[in-house]
């Protein structure tokens, strides 16, 4: 007897979510994200401010952006996820 097929989701199925509703995609599976408590965020605030420092300093061309912020880790349309800190190259 073959495995019932799990559903396998896509960003559409993200971004129809109810608003506020928190979660990433990763290999078509969704996975509901908490919301960040108090120490979880003066941490990335610290970890931004810091990184950021660090760039200007290094007279680097990177940005610096703290969630959300979305990312696309594959060319495919099932990986979408919220890191607490990204950067971005121009």
């Amino acid at each position: 007897m073959p495995l019932p097929k799990e559903n396998t989701y896509t960003i559409d199925d993200i971004y129809h979510l109810p608003e506020g509703q928190r979660a990433e995609l990763i290999n078509g599976k969704i996975y509901s994200m908490a919301p960040p408590n108090r120490i979880h965020q003066e941490l990335v605030a610290q970890f931004t401010k810091t990184i950021g420092q660090y760039i200007d300093r290094s007279k680097g061309i990177c940005k610096i952006y703290p969630a959300p912020f979305a990312v696309h880790l594959h060319s495919d349309d099932q990986t979408y996820v919220e890191p607490d800190i990204s950067d971005c190259s121009f």
